[in-house]
């Protein structure tokens, strides 16, 4: 088989690392594979934050929904969606007064450009992720740093239009490490021809039956069922409540009227 295909299909969470610094030559390979990512009319709108510092991990495992593993990672990418450095071009190269000249509207970044710099910064952290497996170091992404934005603004000294959207935890494999690939739905609930497919009430009994096997009547969410349990202690918790203010946060200032910073 494609020794790329292996690896993604091998590919899991990493979550124990082997107390083993990461080379600068391999770091290296892994942000560079990240910055030659596909992206938006080559704009990459997207900064790479490398975190090292063992005081600033501490603090990110407490902010990104209390998991510890997250301070022992030898490296942290943080992946900022960036529209501020274009915005600032824009500025340095009077856009504004050019656009009152020809009888345009200057705008600034809004929910759009948001949404693009997200994608193409969450493109560059999977490619960052493929070249770090091919090299022996496993990552396990962390989307709650889209959480406690204002505090994330203020330990990385965030401007305007930045926004963390996704981080990596990196570290080699342990020593005889091995854990085997999450189960997957069936590709026939994922992959539609030409158009979406609602599925059925029955085939949703059947796409799900894998985590309805694993529900245990005793839980602490007095759930019923799976589906229950699983808005519980995922779409219905505290932090995705929290990721969710957080996010408004940003989308009321990407969507403000007029420039305040550059």
């Amino acid at each position: 088989m494609n020794n790329i295909i292996d690896i993604i299909g091998k590919r899991t969470s990493l979550r124990n690392y082997a107390d083993k610094t990461i080379t600068d030559e391999h770091l290296d390979i892994i942000i560079e594979s990240a910055m030659r990512a596909p992206t938006a009319g080559n704009m990459m709108p997207y900064s790479i934050i490398i975190i090292r510092d063992n005081k600033t991990k501490e603090i990110l495992s407490h902010t990104c929904d209390e998991q510890p593993f997250i301070a022992k990672a030898p490296v942290v990418l943080l992946f900022i969606a960036d529209y501020q450095k274009w915005m600032d071009y824009y500025v340095l190269n009077k856009v504004e007064e050019f656009c009152v000249e020809n009888g345009r509207e200057f705008t600034r970044p809004s929910e759009a450009s948001l949404f693009l710099a997200t994608e193409d910064a969450l493109i560059a952290a999977q490619n960052a992720v493929i070249a770090a497996e091919s090299i022996g170091i496993g990552s396990c992404y962390i989307g709650d740093i889209m959480e406690h934005y204002e505090k994330h603004r203020d330990i990385f000294d965030l401007p305007e239009f930045a926004f963390p959207v996704g981080m990596l935890c990196l570290g080699y494999y342990p020593e005889g490490y091995s854990l085997p690939p999450r189960e997957r739905f069936n590709k026939k609930y994922i992959v539609f021809n030409e158009k979406y497919q609602r599925v059925a009430e029955e085939d949703i009994k059947d796409m799900f039956k894998h985590l309805d096997n694993k529900f245990v009547d005793t839980n602490k969410y007095n759930a019923k069922n799976y589906a229950q349990m699983h808005y519980s202690f995922k779409t219905n918790a505290d932090f995705s409540k929290e990721m969710d203010r957080s996010i408004r946060e940003v989308i009321r200032i990407w969507n403000g009227k007029n420039m305040t910073s550059i």
